[in-house]
């Protein structure tokens, strides 16, 4: 793994966007498979993996049970959504929002839309709706509450996974609390990456850690060995440590999410996750 991974990235969502910021309405720019080069290139790509990568570091080691502070902003943001000085940004974060929880006609949901997720949020951070402060609350509460939801609605609705791949992928639906959880247990005491694998394990510790709450809610779903219908899970937990694990799986995540055309092409951009090409400095 790039020596660049393995530390906090410069962070920039302190920086809220100027009072005079033409917010716009996201729309998708990756139309054709070569213009997977403009996302990779772009200042939304920097920030989104960025943000992925901040709340990755802010985690570790710490339970979902953790005793987090979150900033008067955040507790304006939830009574209010967005406060009203931000209100001028509502239309553009809200799109993320509106892309986060499935397509209505299709009733599938995927890693793309848990994406549009994660992208809201790393909005609200750009605006200063949320502080860097908050990244443990970010994942603890609010993105391990947007979980609860979809797994309700998976359940409900028997939603199609969007673009599987299957026994070979990750999981049929989410692949960032996998990242974000392995964070939080690395170090741990006693829990390895061969303990998620068995029961007595998952069933003892789910709800302190994102990553055996996936595991918990697969086995819910799905019958047969766990080898069988999560061969790619099955595999990781043959990994010595829950660091290469995370390594690992921020990898896999650029590789299969962010780099893949049929995941990219539904992204949307605007003025807080541009196009254009990043900039330096």
């Amino acid at each position: 793994m790039a020596e660049g991974e393995r530390q906090p990235p410069p962070d920039s969502s302190e920086e809220t966007p100027p009072a005079t910021q033409n917010f716009i309405i996201p729309k998708k720019e990756i139309h054709t498979v070569p213009d997977m080069g403009k996302w990779k290139r772009s200042q939304a790509y920097a920030d989104y993996i960025g943000f992925i990568l901040t709340l990755n570091e802010g985690v570790k080691g710490k339970k979902l049970t953790f005793d987090y502070r979150v900033s008067e902003e955040a507790e304006n943001l939830v009574a209010t959504v967005v406060p009203a000085h931000l209100a001028a940004a509502v239309p553009e974060v809200a799109v993320y929002l509106k892309e986060a929880v499935g397509n209505s006609t299709r009733i599938d949901y995927g890693t793309g839309h848990e994406a549009a997720f994660a992208a809201f949020l790393c909005c609200l951070c750009k605006i200063g709706a949320l502080r860097v402060d908050d990244q443990v609350a970010i994942v603890f509460k609010v993105f391990d509450r947007y979980l609860e939801v979809m797994r309700k609605l998976q359940k409900t609705y028997r939603m199609e996974p969007a673009g599987s791949q299957g026994v070979w992928g990750l999981d049929d639906f989410q692949f960032l609390p996998f990242i974000w959880g392995s964070s939080q247990l690395i170090d741990h005491p006693y829990l390895e990456p061969r303990h998620f694998v068995d029961e007595k394990a998952v069933n003892e510790n789910h709800k302190d850690y994102m990553f055996l709450e996936c595991i918990l809610f697969i086995t819910e779903m799905k019958t047969g060995p766990f080898a069988e219908h999560s061969n790619q899970l099955w595999n990781i937990s043959a990994v010595p440590s829950w660091s290469k694990v995370n390594q690992g799986l921020i990898r896999m995540y650029k590789a299969e999410c962010l780099e893949k055309f049929p995941v990219i092409q539904h992204f949307k951009f605007g003025s807080l996750l541009p196009i254009h090409p990043v900039t330096s400095g």
